[in-house]
Parts: C-alpha cells; structure tokens; sequence
C-alpha cells in the first residue's frame, strides 16, 4: 500500500510532468480550477489547484473532500503512484471504475486529451 508521501511524491511528480508536456496535453491541464484527490485507502484529501499546467497541493487531510472541488479525483494510494509512474493506463483505470474522475462537462471536454 502507498504512503502519503509516496502519494504526494506522485501528485508532485504529475504536476512536473504536466508543466513540461506540449501540444493537446498542455492545453487540456491550462486550467484554473480547484482539485481534490482523494485516497481512499488511506481516508486522505490531497486539496489544491490546477492552474498555469501545474498541481499546487495547498493542503492534506483526513477523510473525504471538506469541499467540492471543481475537479475531483478518487483512487487508491497504489492506483495514483501506478498511474504516474506508467505502469496503469488513466483511460483504462477509469473506464473501470478504479479512478474516480469528476468535474463539469467543458472541464472533462478538456481533460480528455489527458485520457
């Protein structure tokens, strides 16, 4: 089972990964919006900002989302360092039911080139 900082590790290790990506990629993480992940095998809310291609984790807490973010995520500890690491398909795992993907449709319009 991932730790929370092997969990923080990979959110870091995305946002790096988004700011140096180009082409449809680039546009569909130029956002600003809120974001949430939530790990439920560990009861823990990562909470920050997607903005500028970046994630700014801005605060870490016990349980579910306090708030509703405007994008939220939802998925084991294991999932999210997998996903980062490339060894599971984003698109897959949430075809599956193994990610949690959440936001309003023009967001998940963008997003898609993510999938």
């Amino acid at each position: 089972m991932a730790t929370m900082a092997e969990c923080r590790s990979a959110l870091d290790t995305l946002s790096d990964n988004l700011a140096g990506a180009d082409g449809d990629v680039r546009r569909a993480a130029d956002l600003d919006r809120s974001l949430s992940c939530h790990i439920k095998d560990l009861d823990a809310t990562f909470t920050g900002r997607l903005a500028h291609g970046r994630i700014t984790v801005l605060d870490t807490h016990e349980g579910p989302p306090r708030q509703k973010a405007e994008i939220r995520l939802a998925m084991t500890g294991d999932d999210l360092v997998d996903m980062v690491g490339g060894e599971l398909n984003f698109a897959k795992a949430w075809a599956s039911g193994r990610v949690r993907l959440e936001a309003g449709f023009r967001d998940l319009l963008k997003l898609r080139a993510l999938l």
